[in-house]
């Protein structure tokens, strides 16, 4: 098994990305697992590594990464020490993110490519990353099956509305609380912004009813963070979709971070054994 961590990959910003890389040091070629963490995620949260591990050692080159502006440096790729490149995020630049990432998959004189059977590229996402999964999957040929784990269905609804909205406006900054890190993180006006110009292309409804490829939907039905009707309108948006249900399940499938034993929880195992089936397909 070879793990390899925080690699760095070169992004349209000026900030790069960060990504890990699970695989067997075998001869053959595998397919590809791309995952995109959630909102206040990051690659390294909870029971990611285990779960990587999984893949790899069935026979999945996995890879995962933080996105650009999560909050996240080179020195400091776990929490958010960059609050100023957080509050800066946009839904354009996560999707700018994934691709810079394909690219990097793509690339031959990427040092791990002859473990990577880009024929074969399974785009992962949880949670708000399941929503940036679902609209690069519509848009993106290289990409042969999608999947999302508690993915959201919109994300103009996540915006705030009336008095919030003109308060945003006029201060320039809304602040998130984070209750595990006690920061107070700031989301600025232009991430709204970015979104009201890209509507079009940010709108999962859209992109979703266009996706022919195979795709799969877990949702866990005690989600109170992602209700389950969202995983629902997703099902009935994409065509050929097969929606599974993990009974009693919670929007982090029973983790937390940080996750200090061995193994998976319960409703992770489920999450990677369905995953994986639908993988080697």
């Amino acid at each position: 098994m070879e793990i390899v961590k925080n690699i760095i990959i070169a992004s349209e910003f000026d900030k790069p990305l960060v990504a890990d890389v699970f695989f067997k040091n075998t001869e053959c070629s595998k397919p590809v697992i791309l995952f995109c963490h959630g909102y206040k995620g990051f690659k390294d949260w909870g029971a990611w590594d285990l779960l990587a591990n999984f893949f790899a050692k069935n026979d999945c080159c996995f890879i995962k990464f933080n996105f650009s502006h999560n909050g996240g440096t080179v020195k400091q790729p776990v929490d958010f020490p960059d609050l100023l490149s957080f509050g800066n995020n946009t839904y354009s630049k996560e999707l700018k993110d994934v691709n810079s990432m394909l690219d990097w998959i793509f690339d031959s004189d990427n040092s791990y490519a002859q473990h990577m059977d880009t024929s074969r590229i399974v785009l992962i996402g949880h949670s708000r990353g399941g929503g940036i999964a679902t609209l690069k999957a519509a848009s993106d040929t290289r990409i042969t099956k999608l999947v999302t784990w508690a993915g959201v269905s919109d994300f103009k609804s996540r915006f705030p509305q009336g008095e919030a909205l003109k308060e945003w406006k006029e201060t320039g900054v809304m602040y998130v609380d984070n209750a595990r890190t006690l920061q107070k993180m700031p989301h600025f006006y232009s991430f709204y912004l970015d979104f009201m110009q890209n509507e079009k292309h940010l709108t999962i409804e859209k992109a979703a009813k266009g996706i022919t490829k195979p795709t799969l939907i877990i949702h866990g039905d005690a989600d109170t963070s992602v209700l389950y009707n969202e995983a629902l309108k997703l099902h009935s948006w994409i065509p050929h979709s097969e929606l599974i249900t993990i009974k009693n399940a919670t929007h982090v499938f029973g983790a937390k971070h940080p996750w200090e034993h061995d193994v998976l929880p319960e409703d992770l195992i489920k999450i990677g054994e369905e995953t994986l089936k639908f993988v080697i397909l």
